[in-house]
């Protein structure tokens, strides 16, 4: 009981939310994998590749858990090499995999370098709005500053993973919100991006593919970028009978067999491995895994899986209050709604209320760099935690007052300024 108690720091309802989302990923990759475990020939390949992502994830958070707080403050250099290596995507350099150049092969290891950035771009704005910070709110420079790293961050990303850059920017907005950016600064942004998107959106359904392909940087996305803004849009002008609706196109195939698998499970589900869509659904483990956890295991864990995300961000929330210092609370914030907003995104497309994307659920869906880089997120919410009880048991023994607590205050007002990289808090 000691040997868990001293490895599992951090807040433990966090723990457990992590623990039971693993568990459900495990299952239900396991039973979603059927077309890989057909191409591949072993059965058990792809859930003895996913389960090992999960227990190394689960080690680095466990470790990164004990990572002093003023580390987190070099996530501007992990900005700059995420940079580095989506530039060479640009260049060519990168590996095509699921429609997409969005990875990069090193030493033999495949990676998404989004996902570095994703994390570097969130912590960095963090420390910004964190050190700029006045009486009445965030400096005015702050935004310039913010903009300076999201603007290359987001073109970077977006030719290749338009979903990711949106997601990410709209994160960034809400941390600059929650940072206290002047509300003047913020409404000019949000008009700019809404006329900007607006007129995107207008030249893809005007443009014909034909000359969307030719065109430079984007050419290689923007025909598929129209097909789901015009087949999302077309959902709310006409109904079309089952009997008349195909199933077989290429635009229909993924939403046709989402619903099927949906409307399955009904309220239990018909239990783990005995899905019929997952043979035919396309990423069914992982774009699409939560239409196979509503076919297998119904409605009600479909319901918990939602409150489990919801609990989450309110944990975040309750952890970025306790903080007596604006950097975690703003990193714990971003990280959180990172991680909730892209699952939310992922059941909608799902369950067809949102355009298709490509985006993975969070601690869920079987992946690679996604699924180590989810458990970092869920460590550096747990080191935030683990550092905000030092800080309430210092404030134990300042009102315990006793000769002991008094003699030990010294001690751990330094060990304090070693974790956070300031000054303790008095």
């Amino acid at each position: 009981m000691e040997l868990l108690r001293s490895l599992f720091k951090g807040d433990k309802i966090v723990w457990i939310i992590f623990m039971v989302l693993c568990f459900i990923s495990i299952v239900e990759v396991f039973s979603a994998s059927s077309t890989l475990t057909f191409a591949s020939g072993d059965y058990w390949a792809p859930i003895r590749r996913h389960s090992l992502f999960i227990v190394g994830g689960t080690l680095l958070a466990l470790a990164v858990q004990f990572v002093p707080l003023r580390l987190f403050k070099l996530a501007p250099l992990l900005l700059l090499v995420s940079w580095v290596f989506l530039i060479l995507l640009w260049a060519g350099f990168g590996v095509e995999l699921n429609d997409g150049a969005r990875w990069f092969k090193l030493f033999g290891v495949s990676f998404q370098p989004s996902e570095l950035a994703k994390m570097g771009l969130v912590i960095t704005v963090a420390l910004v709005l964190a050190f700029m910070q006045e009486e009445h709110g965030a400096s005015p420079k702050a935004f310039k500053y913010i903009l300076g790293f999201s603007i290359p961050t987001l073109g970077l990303i977006a030719p290749e993973n338009l979903s990711t850059a949106l997601l990410l920017g709209f994160v960034v907005f809400l941390m600059m919100i929650i940072g206290r950016v002047p509300m003047r600064q913020l409404g000019k942004l949000a008009g700019i991006v809404a006329l900007a998107g607006a007129l995107f959106v207008f030249f893809l359904s005007v443009t014909p593919k034909e000359t969307l392909r030719e065109l430079p940087v984007i050419g290689g996305r923007a025909p598929a970028w129209k097909d789901r803004i015009e087949n999302f849009g077309s959902k709310d002008h006409k109904v079309v009978p089952p009997e008349k609706f195909d199933i077989t196109s290429r635009e229909n195939h993924q939403i046709g067999h989402a619903n099927i698998a949906i409307t399955s499970g009904g309220i239990i589900g018909c239990g783990p491995g005995n899905s019929k869509e997952r043979d035919v659904l396309p990423q069914a483990y992982s774009d699409f895994i939560f239409a196979i956890i509503l076919e297998e295991l119904g409605l009600a864990a479909g319901v918990l899986i939602i409150i489990l995300y919801i609990f989450l961000l309110i944990r975040a929330a309750k952890i970025a209050n306790r903080c007596d210092k604006d950097f975690p609370a703003l990193m714990v914030m971003g990280i959180g709604l990172l991680i909730v907003l892209q699952a939310f995104i992922n059941m909608m497309v799902a369950v067809g209320l949102f355009p298709v994307t490509g985006q993975p659920m969070p601690l869920i869906s079987r992946g690679g760099t996604s699924t180590i880089i989810n458990c970092v997120y869920v460590g550096i919410i747990l080191s935030v935690s683990r550092f905000n009880n030092v800080q309430a048991e210092k404030r134990k023994a300042l009102e315990a007052g006793s000769q002991e607590a008094a003699a030990s205050l010294e001690e751990m007002e330094k060990g304090l300024e070693r974790e956070s990289g300031e000054p303790a808090a008095k």
